[in-house]
């Protein structure tokens, strides 16, 4: 008991089970160079994405190293680098926006008809609001793990996690552009306010700061450039230049020295306070409005980080427990949102820099928390004077990245029609529905493409390839040979309620068999018989008696021209078959009653345990229906139907 408990107290806090094992001397110095140089990126990075957030940039220092420290003891991801992420962050700019509008914080002054806007209350409710929704993303997440919930990472396939991200990419260009040309657009919400966002800004174009827009264009080329120069040196270079932090280091020194601020009136980043936060309880009378927009920042934050750990992890050779990266996350939102963090996930461009540094543990992320630390305590108050526009280029910059995800369209049109239609749409309701409503509708939609694929299968009949006990399609094969007499079909997906009637209806079509004209038939011969009795009743009643006898017997089942092309057996391959409801085991229990009673003998082959239960279970076996129409091969069917007795076949015990 003892030994149980322990075990799973070590599997809670992965740091206890991999820590006393560091190989200290192999790691410790490309964990060290690695933590550097990606705290260094948490700077810029940080600052930017809080604005996305719509807090301010010391909101999102305070993000990029409390949770940090979290994963660094809960996670089981040894290479990706937590802290903001465009994604996450737009969406809780989203949440922020929406509810703590201008309009909720305008002024009237007592003397005069004008209005201002109170942005310190309008900071500190936004601020409230990011913390309350981060932590109930992160309770989510927590609870989503102690469940074992973490398979459903599976509902997000990779072309609509990419399609989400490119379509989110898109409202976080959007989202800079008032920043960048010093406009001041109104706020949106709901389905098309991308749209609408777009048109008010270039209504607003004309009213441009020109200073703001000077900033915005020489940092573009500035940073567009030395990026391209840093890619072309990366295999020369143990260390790839910080560009972010030398751009607002020198942008800084240049906002100050000129006063951008005063003179030409550029929007700059404000006060920096120095120091921690201490730690607040969440407003929890917000929560009832954020519920859906908290899940949808549990699911995708969690999605894209279990993404990035699972390809990493497959590349160096370990595992990555997913129900433990849900707890790991759930943590890090949950105590962040209480020292007044946003929601995180991990970063593509950090993790490269950390992998391509020498990072081979979490020891990297906790050094890059120091890295933090140390800008947290002292160094983050002489960033005030950065232009905000820098910043919000720097975002857009960086979304290079996620704006090559539109080769994928033609990739995926090669390969798999659907999974880019997935794509395709994923993008467009994202970009039209937002982020939050748009992912619901992405995973929806992709729901239903499974279910369309499964209600639309191939349906075949088998032959078996000469010599072999091997039966593949007749139509994909042309050495395969029918079986003369027998009518082998299978179906590529399960059987259900949304498939079942075109089920018995391709059945029907690839055995030639007629089945409800053969019935049909039958009935009118029978109805005739009984009418022929009844009028010979009239007689006599001894005359009719014999007269019955004599037709019975002389009276054919069925009518020699329909019967002629009639199959011996139809075996059902129900190898794909993964279960049975109760809609397919009627349909089974039908097709095996109208074959029977056409003299046509129907026979189940490679029935998987569950599906025999669910055979069971249903009451398709009965007196006269037993499990000897069970086989455990398509081939054993066919050696039944071929040598009846003669031969012990394998049959579904």
């Amino acid at each position: 008991m003892l030994i149980t408990c322990c075990v799973c107290f070590l599997s809670s806090v992965p740091l206890l089970f991999w820590l006393p094992r560091y190989p200290f001397k192999e790691n410790v110095f490309g964990d060290l160079v690695s933590g550097i140089s990606v705290g260094i990126m948490h700077l810029p990075q940080g600052m930017a994405y809080a604005l996305l957030a719509a807090v301010p940039p010391v909101f999102g220092l305070y993000s990029s190293f409390y949770p940090i420290l979290i994963y660094f003891i809960f996670g089981t991801s040894k290479h990706i680098s937590v802290g903001t992420y465009a994604v996450m962050s737009v969406m809780i700019g989203s949440v922020t926006e929406r509810l703590a509008p201008d309009s909720e914080f305008i002024v009237w002054t007592n003397n005069s008809n004008e209005s201002f806007i109170d942005t310190a209350a309008q900071i500190n409710k936004r601020i409230a609001i990011a913390a309350a929704v981060t932590f109930l993303s992160g309770i989510f997440q927590l609870l989503l793990g102690l469940v074992q919930f973490g398979f459903v990472v599976t509902y997000l396939s990779e072309p609509l996690v990419r399609g989400y991200t490119t379509g989110a990419a898109i409202h976080v260009m959007v989202s800079q552009l008032k920043y960048m040309f010093g406009i001041n657009p109104q706020r949106y919400n709901g389905p098309l306010s991308l749209i609408y966002t777009v048109l008010d800004v270039c209504s607003l174009l004309g009213g441009t700061n020109i200073g703001t827009l000077v900033v915005s264009i020489v940092t573009i080329v500035c940073l567009v450039s030395a990026k391209e120069v840093n890619s072309l040196l990366a295999r020369k270079l143990p260390v790839p230049i910080p560009v972010e932090l030398i751009t607002i280091i020198i942008a800084t020194a240049v906002s100050w020295r000129f006063d951008f601020k005063t003179l030409y009136e550029v929007e700059v980043v404000g006060e920096i306070p120095s120091g921690l936060q201490p730690p607040v309880l969440p407003d929890f009378s917000l929560m009832g409005t954020m519920v859906g927009d908290a899940f949808a920042l549990a699911v995708v934050g969690y999605g894209i980080a279990i993404s990035l750990g699972r390809t990493f992890a497959l590349k160096y050779g370990y595992k990555v427990d997913s129900n433990q990266e849900l707890i790991a996350l759930g943590l890090c939102n949950s105590v962040g949102g209480m020292f007044q963090c946003f929601a995180i996930s991990c970063s593509m461009s950090r993790t490269m820099v950390q992998i391509s540094t020498g990072g081979k543990t979490q020891i990297a992320g906790a050094l890059s928390a120091v890295v933090m630390l140390v800008i947290l305590l002292w160094i983050g108050s002489l960033f005030e004077e950065l232009p905000k526009a820098v910043l919000a280029v720097i975002i857009n910059v960086n979304l290079q990245g996620m704006f090559k995800q539109f080769s994928d369209v033609s990739g995926l049109w090669r390969t798999n029609k659907v999974d880019m239609l997935v794509w395709l749409m994923t993008f467009i309701l994202t970009v039209l529905l937002n982020p939050d409503v748009g992912l619901a509708a992405s995973i929806a939609f992709s729901i239903l493409t499974v279910i369309f694929r499964t209600q639309l299968p191939k349906y075949s009949l088998l032959g078996q390839v000469p010599g072999t006990d091997i039966y593949r399609p007749v139509e994909d094969y042309n050495q395969v040979v029918q079986i003369p007499g027998l009518v082998i079909f299978r179906s590529s997906a399960t059987l259900y309620f949304a498939n079942a009637e075109m089920y018995a209806d391709h059945l029907y079509e690839k055995s030639g068999v007629d089945i409800t004209k053969l019935l049909v038939h039958k009935k009118k011969l029978e109805a005739k018989r009984l009418r022929k009795e009844k009028k010979e009743q009239k007689k006599a009643k001894k005359e009719a008696k014999k007269r019955a006898v004599e037709m019975v017997m002389a009276e054919p089942e069925l009518d020699p021209c329909c019967d002629s092309g009639l199959p011996k057996a139809i075996i059902l391959d129900l190898s794909p078959v993964n279960f049975l409801d109760t809609v397919g085991l009627k349909t089974l229990r039908d097709i095996h009653r109208d074959y029977g009673d056409a003299g046509v003998k129907v026979l189940l082959s490679g029935c998987q345990s569950c599906v025999i239960e669910n055979l069971e279970k249903g009451g398709f076996f009965n007196d006269k229906v037993t499990k000897a129409v069970l086989f455990s091969t398509v081939h054993d069917a066919v050696l039944h139907c071929q040598q009846g007795d003669t031969k012990e076949v394998r049959h579904h015990t």
